[in-house]
């Protein structure tokens, strides 16, 4: 299946570009891109004692997957993964 990944902030300088298109596997989840993606671009940093880290934004096609099933959330063809990193301020 084609994923189009998207990355923003600081994300999108580790990786290089805006946006990524990826061919993964069928029944491919969010935490098994999030792990490939660490192994390529060791700058990225998704998971914290093995879960996705509370302060992030993973949305799969506009909806944050902690409200389906976290890292767990089956991904389809054609899906858009955006990814945000933690925020800050005041």
């Amino acid at each position: 299946m084609e994923l189009t990944l998207r990355f923003f902030a600081n994300f999108r300088e580790a990786v290089g570009q805006k946006t990524l298109e990826r061919e993964y596997e069928d029944d491919t989840t969010v935490g098994e891109v999030l792990e490939s993606l660490t192994e390529e671009y060791h700058d990225l940093d998704f998971f914290e004692d093995g879960d996705l880290r509370p302060q992030l934004s993973i949305m799969r096609n506009g909806k944050d997957v902690v409200h389906i099933d976290g890292r767990e959330t089956s991904l389809s063809d054609g899906d858009r993964l955006s990814i945000f990193p933690p925020v800050a301020g005041g």
